[in-house]
C-alpha cells in the first residue's frame, strides 16, 4: 500500500463559498483543486470541529468520461451546498473541513477499502472489505450507483486506479480530520465533531417528514446531553427533529466518536427540500433563512459550556 500524500501538499485554504462558486460553472474542474478545503479561524476558541465529507463537486474529466450518467444525474449523491450552509463556523472560532471531491467519486464517510468485487476487472486484495452492507447496497467507498439507484460506470474499474483515487482523496481528508480532532482535544481536553450532511426527500418519511435527523450511533458516539442541546436549539427554531432514524451515523460518526476518550461525534442530516430544488440541484430562496438559522446554531454551540464532555 502506497504512502498517502502529505496533507500540506494537498490542502487549499480559503473561503469555501467563494471557491465553490468559482468551481460550479465547470464541474469537470479543469484546474483540479486539492482534495480538501480547510477553513480555520484566526484562533480556535470553541472545542468544535465542523466537517462536510459529501458536499464536494469537483468531478475529474476522466471520471466523467467513465460514467454512463449525464451531468445532472451524476450529482444525485451530493450533499449539495452543505459546506456553504455551515460556512460561518470559522467566524465563531471553529474550523470547517470540506471535501472537494464528490461522494460518488470517493466516499469519505466509508472505510477506506469498502469495495464491490463486481465493479473490478480483476480480483481484489484479500484485505478489502467486500462484505459490508454498504457495499451490498452499491454505496461503498467507490459507489456502484448514485442515490437515485442508477449505475455509475460504463465498464469495470482497475484496482490500481481506484487505489490511487483513495490515496489521493480519502486519506488526506481523514488525515486532516484526525489532525483537527487531536489539536482540539489537546487544546480543550475534549472535542465535539459536527458531521454535516443533507438527506433527500423519501416516501418513508411521510406524513411527518423531519427537517433534521441527528445521528449518534444510537447513543454510542456522543454524550446524550450534547445531542439534546443541539436538538433543543433546532426545535426552538421551529424545526422537526428526529434521532437516528433512518440515519444513525456513518463511518465518521462510528469511527471517531469515542466519548470515553473525550471525542464526541454528532451527525446532522438536513432535509434538502428546506433549501434546494432536488430535481435541478439549485439553491432555493429559502436557503437564506436556513443558513441564517444554522449560523445562529453555530454561534449557540460555540458559546455553550461543554465542560461536561471532559469525562
Amino acid at each position: 500500500m502506497r504512502v498517502p500524500w502529505r496533507v500540506t501538499e494537498l490542502c487549499h485554504y480559503g473561503l469555501i463559498p467563494s471557491y465553490m462558486d468559482l468551481l460550479l460553472p465547470d464541474i469537470a474542474g479543469h484546474d483540479r483543486p486539492g482534495p480538501i478545503l480547510l477553513s480555520r479561524p484566526s484562533r480556535q476558541t470553541a472545542p468544535l470541529v465542523f466537517a462536510s465529507p459529501h458536499s464536494g463537486r469537483c468531478y475529474p474529466a476522466e471520471f466523467l468520461a467513465e460514467s454512463r450518467l449525464d451531468a445532472l444525474s451524476v450529482r444525485r449523491s451530493e450533499d449539495s451546498f452543505v459546506d456553504e450552509l455551515f460556512a460561518a463556523a470559522p467566524d465563531h472560532g471553529a474550523p470547517l473541513l470540506a471535501a472537494t471531491f464528490p461522494r460518488v467519486y470517493c466516499d469519505a464517510n466509508r472505510e477506506a477499502w469498502e469495495l464491490d468485487p463486481g465493479m473490478f476487472d480483476g480480483p481484489l486484495p484479500p484485505w478489502v472489505n467486500s462484505a459490508s452492507p454498504r457495499v451490498g447496497a452499491g454505496l461503498g467507498t467507490i459507489a456502484r450507483i448514485v442515490a437515485s439507484g442508477e449505475p455509475v460506470y460504463r465498464r469495470r474499474l482497475s484496482f490500481p486506479d481506484v487505489e490511487t483515487r483513495i490515496q489521493r482523496c480519502w486519506h488526506p481528508y481523514h488525515a486532516a480530520l484526525a489532525g483537527l480532532i487531536a489539536e482540539t482535544r489537546a487544546a480543550f481536553g475534549f472535542c465535539l465533531v459536527i458531521d454535516c450532511h443533507s438527506m433527500p426527500t423519501h416516501p418513508s418519511f411521510m406524513p411527518a417528514t423531519p427537517d433534521f435527523v441527528l445521528g449518534d450511533a444510537h447513543g454510542t458516539a456522543c454524550a446524550p446531553r450534547a445531542v439534546r442541546r443541539v436538538e433543543e436549539s433546532l426545535t426552538g427554531m421551529g424545526y422537526r427533529v428526529r434521532r437516528n432514524d433512518p440515519y444513525a451515523g456513518g463511518y465518521v460518526t462510528r469511527h471517531y466518536g469515542r466519548p470515553r476518550e473525550q471525542v464526541h461525534v454528532l451527525q446532522i442530516e438536513m432535509a434538502r427540500a428546506l433549501y434546494m430544488d432536488e430535481a435541478t440541484i439549485e439553491r432555493l430562496p429559502a436557503m437564506t433563512r436556513l443558513k441564517a438559522d444554522l449560523t445562529a446554531l453555530i454561534g449557540q454551540l460555540a458559546r455553550a459550556d461543554w465542560g461536561f464532555l471532559r469525562g
